[in-house]
């Protein structure tokens, strides 16, 4: 995936950091669990990004031998 996916999962990872932030500040268990969630959703995501990146890497090393 290109560049565009890993700027939008980190953007929602720190949007669920705020998420989460704000219902902590505001007492809302509601919107804090929300941010929680948002937060798990990304780096799962990003992960994701990383295996494929990493998957490309060998690929790519075995198409030079």
């Amino acid at each position: 995936m290109g560049t565009d996916d890993k700027f939008r999962n980190k953007a929602e990872e720190v949007g669920g950091k705020a998420k989460e932030g704000f219902g902590r500040v505001t007492g809302d268990e509601e919107l804090r669990a929300e941010g929680q969630a948002d937060q798990t959703k990304s780096k799962v995501k990003q992960a994701g990004e990383k295996i494929k990146d990493a998957a490309k890497g060998v690929r790519d090393a075995f198409r030079r031998h």
